[in-house]
């Protein structure tokens, strides 16, 4: 197992720097780092438009904050035993589980890429119509949780997000689609492309924790990097903190 990856806090006040006013309370988000394994492993990227206040022109994972749909979605399958034991020692039940929704949700809304399974499509209200519109439910057991990260104060932002990970073989389709807009382009690359891109300092973070856990698997088939600690990236009392759970 590769040793943590330090986080870079220098840039990260670089990335978003600090603004007067209120302070914000972190909403809850969900990211989700879709995966190709292989001999040259890709990561599915998508480039924030420029018109953002937050974090424009950087290259990003697709994801966003909780939607109060995402609490009674149907799903296909629940989240894996690992998984939920993992967040629910953060989170009531309730809300791991919607987190897991919002993942593939906002990854659907940005992308077009569906993490499901075939299902008869449903007329439903809100933010999920699509998504069961074109016959499909969330494919939530497909989910690794890997990474937790709390934007600092003084930002425009504010979010206390959850990076998952998913194998592209459990996408309904391989190939995005363009999406709602809010990603200019979105691209499928191989690990050592995607570093050199103009990334937030936490997005070159969980790349770098994506990379350990996309190790060539062990013997048994299974893929070596998948126990290794969630790292927790958060600012306490001025100084960014990392911690591995």
């Amino acid at each position: 197992m590769s040793s943590p990856q330090p986080f870079d806090a220098a840039q990260d006040l670089a990335d978003a720097p600090r603004l007067a006013g209120p302070r914000q309370r972190p909403k809850d988000a969900a990211t989700l780092i879709l995966v190709r394994s292989g001999a040259r492993p890709q990561v599915l990227m998508g480039r924030r438009a420029p018109g953002h206040v937050f974090m424009a022109s950087k290259w990003v994972f697709p994801g966003g904050r909780i939607d109060r749909s995402d609490f009674a979605a149907a799903s296909a399958t629940e989240p894996s035993a690992a998984t939920s034991a993992r967040l629910e020692t953060e989170l009531a039940p309730h809300r791991a589980r919607a987190l897991c929704l919002t993942a593939v949700r906002e990854t659907f809304e940005e992308t077009g890429l569906i993490l499901g399974r075939p299902a008869p499509s449903a007329s439903v209200a809100g933010p999920w119509r699509a998504f069961r519109a074109i016959g499909a439910l969330p494919d939530l057991a497909a989910l690794d949780y890997v990474a937790r990260a709390i934007t600092p104060p003084g930002r425009t932002r504010r979010f206390d997000a959850r990076f998952f990970m998913a194998d592209a073989a459990a996408l309904l389709a391989p190939e995005p689609t363009a999406g709602s807009g809010e990603l200019d382009e979105i691209a499928w690359l191989p690990l050592e492309e995607a570093r050199a891109l103009d990334l937030p300092s936490i997005t070159r973070f969980v790349l770098a924790e994506v990379a350990g856990r996309m190790v060539i698997p062990d013997g048994a088939g299974r893929r070596a990097g998948k126990d290794r600690p969630i790292p927790f990236v958060r600012m306490v009392r001025g100084s960014h903190r990392v911690t591995h759970d």
